[in-house]
């Protein structure tokens, strides 16, 4: 069998949590399910019932992991639920969260969405010291601290090696009793609470909550770590603020559109960044706007809108593709983007087209779209694209971790342009993206357009930026 792989950038996870609710496990199921677009290779759902925990974890998607007997096994009233993207060398069911241990007698499990910087440096640290790991992945580094620390009492010990930690984190951990939410200082990745009836759910993306009609009571604040158990919640923010370094890339790719981050509805965000690049890459002449989808349609919704031409949506995606195809013979070179989406060709030949992409990282995939838009006869393909160039690579949680696999790093954008076979490319501009965001330089995370790291990376980081 061949896997298809995505060129398209990965987010490593998503978690969702559930605290004072019969069916907890079936509203993770549900919660997971929304979250299905953070991590596509594994999921797991752990519950307790107040005195044990009980698990689930596969490899697959939510859907295909979990059947009716397996969530009426999950026995609870609390659960700790995770879907993971992983890449080639760890995608194995080993590296499944969420992570548990069971240390003195009690159990303790986490999910974890991010990417720690220094988890090679803590592990090397943690392995002379006696450490034994079980997994490859840095969110097993905080649970043996968690437990060297453990006769602080659990509060304080989570504390302690919170601390220690350095990167993105949106950690949901979970014991007999208590469900705990944490994200670090500088809430590079979303988590957010809300309330069904009285139990308390905590989830990556306000999507989820929507699913399982949920109401939202805020997010999380970076820095905070929540404690919810018998009592009700509780929050504390023992780290010193720090500036907020928010994943601008949320908003141009990852989270999805109807997901309330950062303080912002994605959609809306998604939908001035194309007013914005209509504003720094007008091309009045052109006949029709076109995404290529789904990511791209907001952006390009926003550009049609703004420049007053017509939106429409000229290649047509099939939504029923599964993770794997047979392998298609050579003659068939461009099965794996066509299978995925074809150009109408009636719409297009002839037409002048402009294309908005949400990105372009290793540009492989985008090449052959825009052959396959030529092939149909368009008469000029031009592209604009609802972020700057990526040029460096990213170390808080994205899986382009190294500079030669990002086409900006290695050519500029006539070089791009002329590569993928375009008329023109225009890549908006930082100070567009941060207009479209309304929000200024300080408060994001812009690492891999500027190569400016919020959070120090040494030479070794990469090691695990694969491993979240």
């Amino acid at each position: 069998m061949w896997r298809a792989r995505s060129q398209g950038p990965k987010e490593y996870c998503g978690v969702f949590g559930v605290y004072g609710h019969p069916e907890a496990a079936r509203l993770t199921y549900y919660g997971l399910y929304a979250l299905q677009h953070r991590g596509q290779e594994s999921a797991g759902i752990v519950t307790s019932d107040g005195k044990h925990l009980h698990q689930k974890r596969a490899m697959g998607l939510v859907p295909d992991i979990f059947s009716e007997r397996d969530l009426k096994g999950l026995k609870g009233h609390i659960a700790n639920g995770h879907v993971r993207y992983s890449t080639t060398g760890s995608s194995v069911l080993g590296n499944a969260q969420p992570f548990i241990i069971n240390y003195a007698g009690h159990g303790l499990c986490v999910g974890h969405n991010g990417n720690l910087v220094n988890a090679h440096e803590l592990r090397r640290h943690l392995e002379k010291e006696g450490s034994i790991f079980q997994t490859s992945m840095d969110s097993e580094v905080v649970m043996h601290l968690l437990a060297r620390n453990i006769h602080m009492g659990f509060e304080e010990a989570l504390v302690s090696s919170l601390s220690q930690l350095r990167g993105a984190y949106s950690f949901l951990f979970m014991t007999e009793d208590t469900l705990v939410a944490a994200r670090d200082p500088q809430g590079f990745r979303p988590l957010c609470l809300g309330a069904l009836g009285d139990a308390y759910v905590v989830a990556s993306e306000t999507c989820a909550l929507d699913l399982i009609d949920a109401r939202f009571i805020r997010e999380v604040e970076p820095g905070e770590v929540v404690f919810i158990d018998k009592n009700g919640l509780r929050s504390i923010k023992p780290f010193t603020r720090q500036r907020h370094a928010h994943c601008i890339f949320e908003f141009i790719y990852f989270a999805r559109p109807d997901s309330y981050i950062f303080g912002q509805t994605v959609y809306s965000v998604r939908r001035r960044q194309g007013a914005q690049l209509a504003e720094e890459f007008p091309h009045p002449d052109a006949d029709l706007v076109m995404p290529f989808p789904d990511s791209g349609n907001y952006a390009a919704l926003g550009y049609a809108c703004a420049a007053g031409l017509p939106f429409e949506m000229g290649m047509i995606r099939n939504h029923y593709v599964g993770r794997t195809f047979i392998q298609p013979s050579q003659d068939m070179r461009d099965f794996g983007v066509r299978v995925k989406l074809n150009p109408v060709r009636e719409l297009i030949k002839g037409k002048k087209v402009v294309i908005v992409e949400d990105s372009i990282i290793r540009g492989t995939t985008t090449m052959a779209r825009v052959q396959n838009i030529r092939n149909v006869g368009a008469a000029e393909v031009h592209m604009v694209v609802s972020c700057p160039p990526h040029r460096f690579p990213c170390h808080y949680g994205i899986d382009f971790s190294t500079k030669g696999e990002l086409i900006a790093c290695n050519h500029k954008v006539e070089e791009i342009r002329n590569l993928l076979g375009l008329d023109s490319l225009g890549y908006l501009s930082i100070e567009g993206l941060l207009e479209s965001t309304s929000a200024s330089r300080q408060g994001f995370c812009l690492a891999c357009f500027d190569g400016e790291y919020p959070v120090p990376v040494d030479e070794n980081a990469g090691k695990f930026c694969l491993e979240c």
